[in-house]
């Protein structure tokens, strides 16, 4: 079986309601979709994070898979090992669109699903976490927010079954202190995080964390910058620390260990570059006794569902998952169900979807005539 040709297209999706960080506010998700042809006639299909810059990266090395076995991955990693190293993120993303494109194929060509391709399921159903941003209390005053997001959290928990929370934390640090405050008190079962992607100070970090040691988070994520900030916060406070800011690629793992930097890592096929590369990123967390999740670039239901085979068939993937999924408005496969605050893995061969491909040329549309959506 060889690989005959590669289509790349970047689609602009909606999202149900605003989503706000400490960086930006987004109203939709623009991601770059992969099919791969191969000629026995089996299609396989991928998607990643961003858009056109990912798209015209994917493009040229799309020209190295042509006319070689989808199953040939590790020579392809192999050959395109520095591409990470002049392009970061977009590097990673691109290699992942095409790894998981290929996986999707291989499974279809020896009728296995992707979860037993990589060691079978240990778990079937895949826990998610509710995501709460400020936009989910419109025009609420600082002195009503707290309330009016627990009231909100309160009713997501309530209706989607989910047994997580993460709060997108900000840079005024002691107003989401006081947000987690009434998170706690109006959901005391739940496993509670906070995440405001390093827009806290080490000393902002320290003083926080040590007033919220009383609300029993699961962890704090990224409270601020680098190995060497997350090392002095954990020093002083009595929280597990998560990132998936300063622990971002394997050359960055011995000194985060040798610091004490982190507790737990967040994985990402997508920004690790692929799904063996996430699966080493498991064997590494195991060996240092370290726990791991996954963070969430917004998948669609193709990236979805690699992210769902990656956490069934690796046992240390025990926590609610990130993932803005339940957030979107649309998608381009028929719709992954939510039951009870968790999506099932799919269970046929490849990653199991079947992609609407009117759906992704409508969205493709949509992208030619917006571009890619930045906030």
């Amino acid at each position: 079986m060889k690989i005959t040709d590669v289509d790349v297209q970047v689609v602009n999706l909606p999202l149900t309601n605003p989503f706000t960080s400490s960086f930006e506010t987004k109203t939709g998700e623009t991601r770059t979709i992969v099919s791969i042809r191969t000629d026995s006639g089996v299609t396989g299909w991928g998607e990643t994070m961003w858009g056109r810059p990912v798209a015209e990266l994917v493009r040229r090395l799309a020209a190295d898979l042509v006319g070689t076995s989808p199953f040939a991955l590790e020579a392809f990693h192999r050959r395109q090992h520095m591409v990470p190293f002049f392009h970061g993120y977009l590097g990673y993303a691109a290699i992942a669109a095409l790894d998981v494109a290929c996986w999707d194929v291989i499974g279809k060509a020896t009728g296995q699903s992707l979860t037993d391709l990589l060691g079978g399921p240990v778990r079937t159903e895949v826990p998610i976490t509710a995501l709460v941003t400020r936009a989910d209390a419109p025009g609420a005053s600082a002195a009503e927010l707290p309330a009016r997001l627990a009231e909100h959290t309160a009713r997501v928990v309530a209706e989607g079954g989910f047994t997580a929370v993460k709060l997108k934390g900000t840079r005024d640090v002691y107003g989401d202190v006081r947000i987690l405050r009434a998170l706690r008190e109006a959901l005391p079962e739940v496993a509670l995080r906070v995440d405001p992607n390093a827009a806290w100070s080490v000393p902002d970090s320290v003083r926080a964390g040590i007033q919220l040691e009383e609300l029993d988070l699961e962890y704090l994520e990224d409270p601020c910058v680098g190995i060497e900030g997350m090392s002095q916060v954990r020093a002083k406070v009595r929280i597990p620390l998560c990132t998936n800011m300063c622990l971002v690629r394997f050359e960055d793992f011995a000194p985060a260990v040798r610091l004490g930097a982190v507790d737990v890592v967040h994985g990402d096929v997508y920004k690790w570059g692929g799904i063996a590369a996430t699966k080493a990123l498991a064997a590494h967390c195991e060996t240092f006794g370290l726990g791991m999740n996954l963070h969430s670039g917004g998948e669609l239901g193709i990236a979805t569902a690699a992210h769902l085979a990656v956490v069934a068939s690796t046992p240390v993937l025990s926590r609610a998952i990130d993932s803005m999924y339940y957030l979107h408005a649309d998608d381009v496969i028929e719709p992954l169900e939510l039951r009870g605050g968790s999506l099932g893995v799919p269970t046929g061969p490849g990653l199991g979807v079947v992609v609407d491909e009117d759906k992704v040329a409508h969205y493709a549309a949509v992208n030619a005539r917006e571009g890619d959506l930045t906030g």
